[in-house]
């Protein structure tokens, strides 16, 4: 799920020297055509040929850029949260309550988002394969999600008799598991699906089954 999170990997982040405006502009054309190309076919099979097709540069010359393949690809998944790190920047960091309310406003955004949401679908889903470059990255981000579900959902159930760890974690899974499911169903069939809806009743059900109020709308 695309939740506009700062995310880390397991391959260290690539220093990018001081860029002229030019150079910065190029980055970011050959980010936005990795991400295209990733996107329709995947890492294995998409090319650094593929990419600079789009750009209108020699392979090499994205090398100059990235390094690698792999440190390419990276790239483009830390790109992708760059929307989620700004929002961050901008106001605290949501905790509890409020951090499920931007989950679920993140959800709703992805409605708008096809790109992004093909692009993390069709990554995540490769990057179990042995040796993929992503891998790292998907079981960290997978991880801190859910952390931070299961914190937030502890602090969301308020007082009285503490919900177990346990179910406060196997709850996290379910949610994840919710909204990555709804993403290939809604990239297949985008009006047989409402997300956000969805996630909503998913996450109020998990509440209610554990005797607490479900969020206000």
């Amino acid at each position: 799920m695309s939740d506009g999170r700062a995310e880390s990997a397991n391959i260290p982040e690539q220093d990018v020297p001081r860029l002229s405006a030019r150079a910065l502009k190029r980055r970011g054309e050959i980010l936005k055509a990795a991400h295209e190309v990733f996107t329709t076919k995947g890492f294995r099979n998409g090319s650094l040929s593929d990419i600079a097709d789009r750009v209108g540069i020699t392979h090499q010359g994205i090398l100059h850029y990235f390094g690698s393949k792999e440190q390419l690809l990276v790239e483009v998944l830390r790109d992708r949260d760059t929307s989620g790190r700004q929002e961050f920047e901008r106001a605290e960091r949501p905790e509890g309550v409020d951090f499920l309310q931007h989950v679920l406003r993140t959800v709703e955004k992805n409605v708008a988002r096809t790109g992004i949401v093909q692009a993390y679908t069709v990554l995540s889903a490769e990057s179990v394969t042995d040796e993929h470059p992503a891998q790292g990255w998907f079981r960290d981000r997978f991880g801190d999600l859910r952390a931070d579900l299961t914190e937030a959902l502890r602090v969301a159930s308020g007082p009285g008799t503490p919900v177990p760890r346990e179910r406060l974690e196997q709850g996290a899974s379910a949610l994840i598991a919710v909204m990555d499911g709804l993403q290939v169903q809604w990239l297949l069939e985008p009006d047989a699906v409402d997300m956000p809806g969805i996630v909503r009743m998913t996450l109020n059900a998990l509440l209610t089954s554990w005797g607490r109020p479900p969020l206000a709308e």
